[in-house]
């Protein structure tokens, strides 16, 4: 196999800070590396989706759409990225047909280029109305495999998505370890069949939190991965993705070598670490995120959701319970038909263990969520369901077989005249906003247009750390 240098992704204004601080990189911090980063040659550069776009309004006050149009404005041959919950966008349920292609419109017309597209329980109908407008809009269609491990998670089962995402019209299929759980070995092999059996390039992403994340992306490399994720090294390692530097000076003067000047990277990282320590001294880069978390090898956690399950004990006051409770997380995965942990399945997971240990009975207590996921709300599950706990958990709800897409009416104009009515937005990118996060949004609009100055309330908060350390 002819081996060709490997493609870059850089997350350092996206996925890095999203991991270890919170999602609080402002666009004042960017803007000083924008034209140096643009000169380096990466593939692309994240810079957009999952989090950042909530936590630009909530915590911020900045519009995540003029983000992304200074970011363009510096970086003219970079492609830029964003991460996309399929049928989510990127919020926590699933949207219209409608709101799905008109953000996927507005985001290519701001200035993404590439959109990596996933869904938390792999289900390609999930997929379909993001890669159908994406590919409309003139856009790069990355379709992505959420990576996880089960009885039913095989290479096998992988392989099949892939074809069936590139079938679908995507241009390329990135891996998407979100948890750290894919093993270099592992990845070996699986990019090895993926590379026999698909014809567009392969991207592999993932994390340190388990500090094999280096070893993994150097398998893949000699598997013959096209592209993988990194980031700067100011805020790359423990449960960001792997160091950016570290990497390129590796394959330096291999057949895999990045062909990208490692002292270029060192002069824009100094002006990075200045920002983490900023971000560190203001209490919001805590270092315990620097570190490694074999626990997640075991218990197959994403770090958030670790965080999320002590936070939910301690409100409880049952934080003896902590054990227990990662005991019981399998179990409800089984129970639930093994999805991946990530966004937003993974707090849904979390949450029901977390609530039949301290009720002292499994599913005496099930949440609105996991209902909706028992009854098809979020798609397929990946295996059959326990049955008994389905009837438990919605009685004689009917459980949704089709897309679930179909059964939503279309609800743009719906917020449009609701905005309207409130006097409130000034433009389309508004009216996506206030689609995805109505009072988040209203609040930012009233600050933005100097009616009153946005509150964060510390609920809000601690909601979106777990999501981001989640996803």
């Amino acid at each position: 196999m002819e081996k060709k240098p490997l493609l870059i992704t850089d997350t350092i204004l996206r996925d890095a800070h999203q991991s270890q601080a919170a999602t609080r990189m402002r666009t004042e911090d960017m803007i000083p590396a924008l034209e140096r980063l643009d000169k380096v040659g990466y593939w692309s550069v994240e810079c957009w989706g999952g989090a950042t776009f909530d936590s630009c309004m909530r915590f911020l006050n900045e519009d995540p759409w003029e983000r992304l149009r200074t970011i363009k404005k510096y970086m003219h041959n970079t492609k830029l990225q964003m991460l996309f919950r399929g049928q989510n966008i990127l919020g926590y349920k699933h949207y219209a047909d409608d709101v799905v292609d008109a953000f996927v419109k507005k985001s290519i017309e701001n200035g993404i280029d590439v959109i990596r597209i996933f869904d938390a329980l792999n289900d390609p109908r999930n997929l379909e109305q993001s890669i159908k407008s994406c590919k409309e809009y003139g856009g790069i269609c990355e379709a992505a495999i959420s990576y996880t491990k089960s009885p039913v998670h095989n290479e096998e089962y992988f392989v099949n998505l892939a074809k069936t995402l590139e079938n679908m019209g995507a241009d390329t299929i990135c891996i998407k370890d979100m948890a750290n759980l894919l093993l270099p070995f592992d990845a070996y092999s699986l990019v090895k069949k993926l590379k026999e059996n698909i014809k567009i390039p392969i991207h592999l992403h993932t994390h340190n939190t388990t500090g094999t994340g280096d070893m993994t992306y150097l398998m893949a490399c000699e598997a013959g991965v096209d592209i993988v994720d990194t980031a700067l090294s100011p805020f790359a390692n423990g449960t960001s993705n792997p160091a950016t530097e570290a990497l390129v000076a590796t394959l330096k003067g291999t057949d895999r070598d990045t062909g990208i000047d490692l002292s270029a990277l060192t002069d824009i990282a100094t002006h990075f670490r200045g920002v983490a320590d900023k971000l560190k001294e203001q209490g919001i880069l805590d270092p315990k995120v620097l570190g490694v978390d074999a626990k997640t090898l075991i218990y197959q956690v994403p770090g958030g959701m670790l965080s999320n399950t002590i936070s939910q004990l301690k409100q409880a006051g049952k934080e003896d319970k902590y054990y227990e409770v990662l005991d019981e997380v399998p179990r409800v995965r089984k129970d639930f038909g093994y999805p991946p942990l990530v966004t937003p399945t993974s707090q849904i997971v979390g949450t029901q263990a977390v609530m039949n240990v301290i009720s002292g009975e499994r599913y005496k207590m099930v949440p609105k969520e996991s209902k909706a996921l028992l009854r098809g709300e979020y798609g397929k599950l990946p295996a059959d369901v326990n049955e008994e706990v389905r009837k438990k958990a919605i009685g004689d709800d009917k459980v949704i077989t089709c897309r679930p897409a179909d059964l939503i009416e279309p609800e743009l104009e719906k917020y449009r005249k609701e905005m309207e009515e409130k006097g409130i937005g000034k433009s389309e990118e508004d009216i996506l906003s206030y689609a995805l996060f109505p009072q988040v949004a209203e609040k930012f609009f009233a600050f933005r247009d100097g009616e009153k100055k946005s509150e964060v309330s510390e609920d809000s908060v601690r909601e979106l750390i777990v999501e981001d350390l989640s996803n």
